[in-house]
Protein backbone atom coordinates (compact mmCIF):
# COMPACT_ATOMS: atom_id res chain seq x y z
CA UNK A 1 0.00 0.00 0.00
CA UNK A 2 1.04 3.58 -0.60
CA UNK A 3 1.87 5.79 2.38
CA UNK A 4 -0.37 8.85 2.12
CA UNK A 5 -1.25 12.10 3.84
CA UNK A 6 -4.23 14.40 3.28
CA UNK A 7 -3.59 18.10 3.88
CA UNK A 8 -6.21 20.77 3.17
CA UNK A 9 -8.53 23.21 4.91
CA UNK A 10 -11.01 21.53 7.22
CA UNK A 11 -14.19 23.35 6.20
CA UNK A 12 -14.35 21.93 2.67
CA UNK A 13 -12.71 18.58 3.35
CA UNK A 14 -15.94 16.61 3.69
CA UNK A 15 -17.23 18.01 0.39
CA UNK A 16 -14.07 17.21 -1.57
CA UNK A 17 -13.29 13.89 0.12
CA UNK A 18 -16.64 12.50 1.32
CA UNK A 19 -16.74 9.30 3.36
CA UNK A 20 -17.43 7.19 0.27
CA UNK A 21 -14.19 8.44 -1.31
CA UNK A 22 -12.18 8.07 1.91
CA UNK A 23 -13.39 4.50 2.37
CA UNK A 24 -12.21 3.56 -1.11
CA UNK A 25 -8.91 5.36 -0.61
CA UNK A 26 -8.38 3.32 2.56
CA UNK A 27 -8.17 0.23 0.37
CA UNK A 28 -5.26 1.76 -1.55
CA UNK A 29 -3.27 3.79 0.97
CA UNK A 30 -1.87 3.67 4.47
CA UNK A 31 -2.65 6.99 6.15
CA UNK A 32 0.35 8.43 7.99
CA UNK A 33 -1.85 10.56 10.23
CA UNK A 34 -5.40 11.88 10.39
CA UNK A 35 -6.10 14.68 7.87
CA UNK A 36 -4.20 17.88 8.60
CA UNK A 37 -4.49 21.53 7.69
CA UNK A 38 -1.42 23.22 6.21
CA UNK A 39 -0.96 25.05 9.51
CA UNK A 40 -0.93 21.73 11.41
CA UNK A 41 1.53 20.31 8.88
CA UNK A 42 3.79 23.33 9.31
CA UNK A 43 3.83 22.69 13.05
CA UNK A 44 4.81 19.03 12.57
CA UNK A 45 6.52 18.55 9.18
CA UNK A 46 8.16 15.34 10.41
CA UNK A 47 4.91 13.50 9.59
CA UNK A 48 6.02 13.68 5.94
CA UNK A 49 8.97 11.37 6.54
CA UNK A 50 7.39 8.22 5.08
CA UNK A 51 4.78 9.89 2.85
CA UNK A 52 4.77 8.72 -0.77
CA UNK A 53 1.67 10.54 -1.98
CA UNK A 54 0.37 13.86 -0.76
CA UNK A 55 -3.35 14.52 -1.28
CA UNK A 56 -4.74 18.01 -0.99
CA UNK A 57 -7.43 20.42 -2.19
CA UNK A 58 -8.41 23.89 -1.02
CA UNK A 59 -5.86 25.32 1.41
CA UNK A 60 -2.90 23.24 0.19
CA UNK A 61 0.65 23.50 1.49
CA UNK A 62 3.24 25.20 -0.72
CA UNK A 63 5.61 22.65 -2.22
CA UNK A 64 8.77 24.53 -1.35
CA UNK A 65 12.23 23.36 -0.38
CA UNK A 66 11.33 23.29 3.33
CA UNK A 67 8.39 20.94 2.80
CA UNK A 68 10.24 18.78 0.28
CA UNK A 69 13.22 18.37 2.62
CA UNK A 70 10.89 16.60 5.06
CA UNK A 71 9.40 14.33 2.37
CA UNK A 72 12.29 12.29 0.94
CA UNK A 73 9.99 9.50 -0.28
CA UNK A 74 7.40 11.70 -1.99
CA UNK A 75 6.38 10.18 -5.33
CA UNK A 76 3.32 12.21 -6.32
CA UNK A 77 1.07 15.11 -5.32
CA UNK A 78 -2.64 14.98 -6.12
CA UNK A 79 -4.62 18.21 -5.92
CA UNK A 80 -8.42 18.05 -5.75
CA UNK A 81 -8.72 21.60 -7.10
CA UNK A 82 -7.87 23.49 -10.27
CA UNK A 83 -4.67 25.48 -10.77
CA UNK A 84 -1.42 24.32 -9.17
CA UNK A 85 0.41 27.60 -9.86
CA UNK A 86 0.14 28.91 -6.31
CA UNK A 87 1.64 25.83 -4.66
CA UNK A 88 4.40 24.71 -7.05
CA UNK A 89 7.92 26.13 -6.90
CA UNK A 90 11.08 25.75 -9.00
CA UNK A 91 12.41 23.40 -6.33
CA UNK A 92 9.36 21.18 -6.73
CA UNK A 93 9.56 21.04 -10.54
CA UNK A 94 13.30 20.32 -10.33
CA UNK A 95 12.54 17.08 -8.51
CA UNK A 96 10.33 15.90 -11.40
CA UNK A 97 7.62 14.73 -9.01
CA UNK A 98 4.32 14.34 -10.90
CA UNK A 99 1.44 16.52 -9.76
CA UNK A 100 -2.21 15.83 -10.60
CA UNK A 101 -4.80 18.58 -10.95
CA UNK A 102 -8.56 18.05 -10.81
CA UNK A 103 -9.10 21.03 -13.13
CA UNK A 104 -11.08 18.91 -15.57
CA UNK A 105 -13.56 17.99 -12.81
CA UNK A 106 -13.88 21.61 -11.70
CA UNK A 107 -14.41 22.65 -15.31
CA UNK A 108 -17.73 20.81 -15.47
CA UNK A 109 -19.81 23.09 -13.18
CA UNK A 110 -18.09 26.22 -14.53
CA UNK A 111 -19.03 25.25 -18.08
CA UNK A 112 -22.59 24.41 -17.02
CA UNK A 113 -22.98 27.78 -15.29
CA UNK A 114 -21.53 29.57 -18.30
CA UNK A 115 -23.80 27.75 -20.74
CA UNK A 116 -26.84 28.75 -18.67
CA UNK A 117 -25.74 32.39 -18.63
CA UNK A 118 -25.04 32.42 -22.38
CA UNK A 119 -28.50 31.07 -23.22
CA UNK A 120 -30.15 33.55 -20.87
CA UNK A 121 -28.07 36.36 -22.38
CA UNK A 122 -29.11 35.47 -25.92
CA UNK A 123 -32.73 35.90 -24.81
CA UNK A 124 -31.77 39.22 -23.16
CA UNK A 125 -33.11 37.82 -19.91
CA UNK A 126 -31.17 40.11 -17.59
CA UNK A 127 -31.76 43.33 -19.53
CA UNK A 128 -35.46 42.79 -20.17
CA UNK A 129 -36.24 41.66 -16.62
CA UNK A 130 -34.59 44.75 -15.13
CA UNK A 131 -36.33 47.04 -17.64
CA UNK A 132 -39.70 45.56 -16.71
CA UNK A 133 -39.07 46.39 -13.06
CA UNK A 134 -37.72 49.86 -13.82
CA UNK A 135 -40.60 50.80 -16.15
CA UNK A 136 -43.40 48.91 -14.41
CA UNK A 137 -44.61 47.38 -17.66
CA UNK A 138 -43.80 44.72 -20.24
CA UNK A 139 -42.08 45.81 -23.47
CA UNK A 140 -44.24 45.88 -26.59
CA UNK A 141 -41.80 44.00 -28.82
CA UNK A 142 -38.68 42.72 -27.02
CA UNK A 143 -35.56 42.80 -29.20
CA UNK A 144 -33.48 39.69 -28.58
CA UNK A 145 -30.73 37.86 -30.47
CA UNK A 146 -32.06 34.43 -29.53
CA UNK A 147 -30.15 31.19 -29.83
CA UNK A 148 -30.49 30.80 -33.59
CA UNK A 149 -27.62 32.10 -35.67
CA UNK A 150 -26.26 34.25 -32.85
CA UNK A 151 -22.51 34.65 -32.44
CA UNK A 152 -20.92 33.64 -29.14
CA UNK A 153 -17.30 34.54 -28.41
CA UNK A 154 -14.96 32.76 -26.01
CA UNK A 155 -11.85 34.53 -24.74
CA UNK A 156 -9.61 31.59 -23.92
CA UNK A 157 -9.92 28.04 -25.20
CA UNK A 158 -8.43 26.13 -22.32
CA UNK A 159 -10.13 23.30 -20.46
CA UNK A 160 -13.23 25.28 -19.52
CA UNK A 161 -13.45 27.18 -22.78
CA UNK A 162 -13.30 23.95 -24.79
CA UNK A 163 -16.03 22.41 -22.67
CA UNK A 164 -18.27 25.46 -23.13
CA UNK A 165 -17.66 25.27 -26.88
CA UNK A 166 -18.60 21.57 -26.84
CA UNK A 167 -21.88 22.34 -25.03
CA UNK A 168 -22.69 25.07 -27.53
CA UNK A 169 -22.45 22.62 -30.42
CA UNK A 170 -25.89 21.41 -29.33
CA UNK A 171 -27.36 24.79 -30.27
CA UNK A 172 -27.72 26.73 -33.51
CA UNK A 173 -25.14 29.36 -32.64
CA UNK A 174 -21.83 30.32 -34.18
CA UNK A 175 -18.94 29.93 -31.75
CA UNK A 176 -15.72 31.89 -32.23
CA UNK A 177 -12.72 32.25 -29.95
CA UNK A 178 -9.62 34.28 -29.32
CA UNK A 179 -6.67 32.41 -27.87
CA UNK A 180 -3.00 32.67 -28.89
CA UNK A 181 -2.54 28.95 -28.18
CA UNK A 182 -5.51 27.70 -30.23
CA UNK A 183 -5.73 27.61 -34.00
CA UNK A 184 -8.63 29.06 -35.97
CA UNK A 185 -9.40 31.94 -33.65
CA UNK A 186 -10.25 35.57 -34.33
CA UNK A 187 -8.66 38.75 -33.07
CA UNK A 188 -9.66 40.19 -29.72
CA UNK A 189 -11.11 43.21 -31.49
CA UNK A 190 -13.29 41.06 -33.73
CA UNK A 191 -14.43 38.92 -30.81
CA UNK A 192 -15.85 41.90 -28.93
CA UNK A 193 -17.17 43.83 -31.90
CA UNK A 194 -19.09 40.98 -33.55
CA UNK A 195 -20.46 38.72 -30.81
CA UNK A 196 -23.79 38.85 -29.01
CA UNK A 197 -22.16 37.31 -25.94
CA UNK A 198 -18.49 37.26 -24.93
CA UNK A 199 -17.50 34.81 -22.19
CA UNK A 200 -14.10 35.07 -20.50
CA UNK A 201 -12.04 31.94 -19.84
CA UNK A 202 -8.49 33.30 -19.93
CA UNK A 203 -6.02 32.55 -17.11
CA UNK A 204 -4.65 35.44 -15.09
CA UNK A 205 -1.14 36.02 -16.39
CA UNK A 206 0.93 39.21 -16.69
CA UNK A 207 -0.14 39.49 -20.32
CA UNK A 208 -3.85 39.02 -19.53
CA UNK A 209 -4.15 41.32 -16.49
CA UNK A 210 -6.54 44.12 -17.44
CA UNK A 211 -6.81 42.71 -20.97
CA UNK A 212 -10.56 43.35 -21.18
CA UNK A 213 -10.82 47.11 -20.98
CA UNK A 214 -13.40 49.79 -21.62
CA UNK A 215 -12.27 50.35 -25.19
CA UNK A 216 -13.06 46.74 -26.06
CA UNK A 217 -16.38 46.68 -24.21
CA UNK A 218 -17.42 49.91 -25.88
CA UNK A 219 -17.29 48.14 -29.27
CA UNK A 220 -19.78 45.44 -28.21
CA UNK A 221 -23.06 45.11 -30.09
CA UNK A 222 -26.21 46.75 -28.79
CA UNK A 223 -27.68 44.51 -26.10
CA UNK A 224 -24.55 42.35 -25.84
CA UNK A 225 -23.51 40.54 -22.67
CA UNK A 226 -20.09 40.09 -21.08
CA UNK A 227 -19.67 37.04 -18.82
CA UNK A 228 -16.66 36.51 -16.55
CA UNK A 229 -16.15 33.21 -14.76
CA UNK A 230 -12.36 33.30 -15.15
CA UNK A 231 -10.43 35.75 -12.97
CA UNK A 232 -11.58 39.20 -11.94
CA UNK A 233 -8.29 40.92 -12.73
CA UNK A 234 -8.54 39.93 -16.41
CA UNK A 235 -11.00 42.87 -16.56
CA UNK A 236 -9.80 46.45 -16.22
CA UNK A 237 -12.68 47.27 -13.91
CA UNK A 238 -12.51 51.11 -13.75
CA UNK A 239 -12.61 51.59 -17.53
CA UNK A 240 -15.26 48.89 -18.03
CA UNK A 241 -17.45 50.43 -15.30
CA UNK A 242 -17.43 53.74 -17.16
CA UNK A 243 -18.66 52.05 -20.34
CA UNK A 244 -21.36 50.14 -18.46
CA UNK A 245 -22.57 53.41 -16.93
CA UNK A 246 -22.85 54.98 -20.38
CA UNK A 247 -24.30 51.90 -22.08
CA UNK A 248 -27.30 50.53 -20.11
CA UNK A 249 -28.06 48.27 -23.09
CA UNK A 250 -25.02 46.17 -22.18
CA UNK A 251 -25.00 43.56 -19.42
CA UNK A 252 -22.05 42.24 -17.42
CA UNK A 253 -22.45 38.94 -15.55
CA UNK A 254 -19.53 38.85 -13.12
CA UNK A 255 -18.98 35.69 -11.12
CA UNK A 256 -15.48 36.92 -10.30
CA UNK A 257 -14.20 40.43 -9.55
CA UNK A 258 -10.98 42.09 -8.43
CA UNK A 259 -10.78 42.37 -5.55
CA UNK A 260 -13.17 39.58 -4.63
CA UNK A 261 -15.63 40.39 -3.23
CA UNK A 262 -15.89 44.00 -4.39
CA UNK A 263 -15.18 46.40 -1.52
CA UNK A 264 -17.94 48.33 0.16
CA UNK A 265 -18.93 51.26 -2.02
CA UNK A 266 -17.81 49.62 -5.27
CA UNK A 267 -19.78 50.97 -8.25
CA UNK A 268 -20.45 47.37 -9.25
CA UNK A 269 -23.09 47.15 -6.50
CA UNK A 270 -25.04 50.08 -7.88
CA UNK A 271 -24.98 49.44 -11.61
CA UNK A 272 -28.29 47.96 -12.72
CA UNK A 273 -26.71 46.28 -15.75
CA UNK A 274 -24.19 44.34 -13.66
CA UNK A 275 -25.15 40.91 -12.31
CA UNK A 276 -22.90 39.83 -9.43
CA UNK A 277 -22.59 36.26 -8.14
CA UNK A 278 -20.09 35.17 -5.44
CA UNK A 279 -17.87 32.77 -7.41
CA UNK A 280 -20.74 30.32 -7.86
CA UNK A 281 -19.57 28.85 -11.15
CA UNK A 282 -16.87 26.64 -9.67
CA UNK A 283 -17.59 23.44 -7.81
CA UNK A 284 -19.89 24.03 -4.83
CA UNK A 285 -21.13 21.64 -2.14
CA UNK A 286 -21.62 18.13 -3.45
CA UNK A 287 -20.15 19.11 -6.84
CA UNK A 288 -16.73 19.16 -5.16
CA UNK A 289 -16.83 15.39 -4.73
CA UNK A 290 -16.08 15.07 -8.46
CA UNK A 291 -12.58 16.32 -7.69
CA UNK A 292 -12.07 13.86 -4.87
CA UNK A 293 -13.26 11.05 -7.12
CA UNK A 294 -10.77 12.11 -9.78
CA UNK A 295 -7.97 11.95 -7.21
CA UNK A 296 -9.21 8.55 -6.08
CA UNK A 297 -9.07 7.23 -9.65
CA UNK A 298 -5.55 8.58 -10.08
CA UNK A 299 -4.39 6.93 -6.82
CA UNK A 300 -5.81 3.69 -8.19
CA UNK A 301 -3.76 4.10 -11.37
CA UNK A 302 -0.61 4.76 -9.36
CA UNK A 303 -1.23 1.71 -7.19
CA UNK A 304 -1.70 -0.41 -10.32
CA UNK A 305 1.49 0.89 -11.91
CA UNK A 306 -0.38 2.84 -14.57
CA UNK A 307 0.36 6.42 -15.71
CA UNK A 308 -1.70 9.31 -14.45
CA UNK A 309 -4.37 10.71 -16.76
CA UNK A 310 -4.47 14.19 -15.23
CA UNK A 311 -0.83 14.99 -14.50
CA UNK A 312 0.09 18.63 -15.10
CA UNK A 313 2.62 19.28 -17.85
CA UNK A 314 5.24 21.56 -16.26
CA UNK A 315 5.46 23.53 -19.50
CA UNK A 316 1.72 24.25 -19.32
CA UNK A 317 1.38 24.75 -15.56
CA UNK A 318 1.47 28.55 -15.70
CA UNK A 319 -1.19 28.69 -18.42
CA UNK A 320 -3.95 27.35 -16.19
CA UNK A 321 -6.34 29.82 -14.62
Amino acid sequence: MLNALLVMEARRRADVYPETVLERLADLVEWQSPPLTREELAADPGVLGEVEILLTGWGPPVLDEHLLSHAPRLRAVLVAAGSVRSITTPEFWAREIPIVSAASANAIPVAEFTLAQILLALKQFHRISREIKEQGRYPDEPQVAGAYGARVGLLGLGEIGRLVAAHLRNFDVEVVWSDPYADGGVSLDELFATCDVVSLHAPLLPQTEGLVNGALVETMRTGATLINTARGAVVDEPSVVEVLRARPDLTAVLDVTWPEPPPSGSPLYGLQNVVLTPHLAGAMGAERARMGELVLAEVGRLAAGQPFEHAVDPAQANLRA
